[in-house]
């Protein structure tokens, strides 16, 4: 410890002449401990919706989904899923058919989302655990096929699981001539039985989206033997990095192979923009009660006084001096930003095991009853580097105002 940092911790918890000034001090280490243990919280809290998201979208989302680099089409998608799955790095691989509809039922008419998928989905997808009424089915069968809706769907539609539950579902025309005298004509239509409604409890994927079979998706858009892509599970023990580069290799890199983060890239996005941009605005705060250590250190300096002329006589330099202040500002900035983190990660472990914090609402009708929380050692670490470079600057701008004679 170098002699300035040495002097610098003594001045910060000896006994002051006069108690306002300790009293001050302290107010001021509190302060930066309070903001940095908000910081800490928020951002952990944002790691934990972050994280019940991933959760969510990992119910119906498939490990890997291969995209087309070029259009919307693959075309032989059953024989080259096919390929795939006999790679030994994928387990399984099933082509899927992905477009907007129009769904009327009993007069209620609303866009949806169709999602047309093969009878082993169930073997890339949770979805099928996700049915909250009825019952996961989704085939073909003699009269019309059989499918899921989200349960968004069945409360705008008024649809439920029922023989008698079928909904007609419209795809614009894609081949052939189309009349505008004729507006029917424009469309492709096919009836679907609604065999069970599925939640997920993640709103874009819940608001509007129908599941049917894959044959009829691909009749309903006159693509037979086509799929907008293809889903994959990586066999036991293999990276999805490994199995993506099996993939590419396979497939002559004529596919894009996403996980499931890439493939939700947007909604993740969006919250790592609004958590970082809270972690600014908290940082403001924390910056504003900063300023409140300098004119800490402001008295200090004064109560000082002869303590410096004594220095300056036994030959320190105005450099040295300010170095004693410098570091008793950024002691004290990182003394009560060390409180604030350890605080903060008491409490957020605290709700991460106990869930003590519970989200307002009917817990009847809430998938979580209480805040989510993840803590990160990255986030740690920012709020560690800001506490660290705030200090620097108020003990810089603080050890300005030593005297020079």
């Amino acid at each position: 410890m170098n002699t300035a940092l040495r002097i610098a911790w003594r001045y910060l918890i000896c006994r002051k002449s006069h108690n306002a000034v300790g009293v001050i001090t302290v107010v001021s280490m509190l302060g930066v401990a309070v903001a940095t243990m908000a910081i800490v919280c928020v951002l952990s809290v944002f790691n934990g919706f972050s994280q019940v998201a991933m959760e969510r979208v990992s119910l119906v989302d498939a490990p890997l989904k291969s995209l087309p680099r070029q259009g919307k089409i693959i075309e032989d998608a059953d024989s080259l899923a096919a390929a795939l799955e006999a790679l030994p790095e994928i387990e399984r691989a099933v082509a899927t058919v992905s477009e907007n509809a129009l769904v009327i039922y009993g007069g209620r008419q609303m866009a949806v989302t169709m999602h047309g998928v093969p009878s082993g989905y169930g073997d890339v997808s949770k979805l099928p655990l996700t049915v909250i009424d009825g019952a996961y089915t989704v085939a073909e069968a003699d009269s019309s096929a059989c499918g899921v809706i989200s349960v968004g769907t069945a409360l705008e539609t008024g649809a439920r699981p029922s023989l008698m539950s079928i909904l007609d579902v419209y795809v614009p025309r894609r081949i052939g001539r189309i009349s505008a005298a004729t507006a029917a004509n424009s469309f492709v239509s096919e009836p679907l039985t609604v065999s069970g409604v599925y939640r997920i409890e993640e709103s874009d994927h819940d608001a509007s989206t129908i599941v049917v079979p894959v044959e009829m998706a691909r009749r309903l858009l006159q693509m037979p033997g086509a799929a907008s892509a293809i889903e994959m599970t990586p066999a036991a023990g293999v990276s999805e990095s490994s199995a993506i580069e099996a993939v590419h290799r396979a497939t002559g890199g004529r596919l894009t192979t996403l996980t499931r983060l890439e493939q939700e890239e947007e909604s993740f996005k969006m919250i790592a923009v609004e958590k970082w941009i809270t972690f600014v605005m908290l940082a403001f705060i924390l910056i504003i009660a900063s300023f409140n250590i300098i004119s800490t250190l402001s008295i200090l300096i004064i109560e000082k006084d002869d303590n410096i002329r004594t220095m300056r006589n036994l030959g320190a330099t105005q450099g040295q001096l300010r170095a004693v202040f410098f570091y008793e500002g950024w002691l004290v900035s990182a003394i009560g930003g060390g409180i604030g983190i350890l605080v903060g990660l008491a409490l957020s472990m605290a709700q991460q095991l106990g869930g003590f914090i519970k989200i307002a609402g009917n817990e009847a009708e809430l998938s979580i009853t209480a805040y989510p929380v993840r803590v990160e050692a990255t986030d740690v670490l920012v709020v560690a580097l800001l506490i660290l470079a705030v200090g620097a600057v108020i003990g810089w701008v603080a050890s300005r105002f030593v005297p020079k004679k």
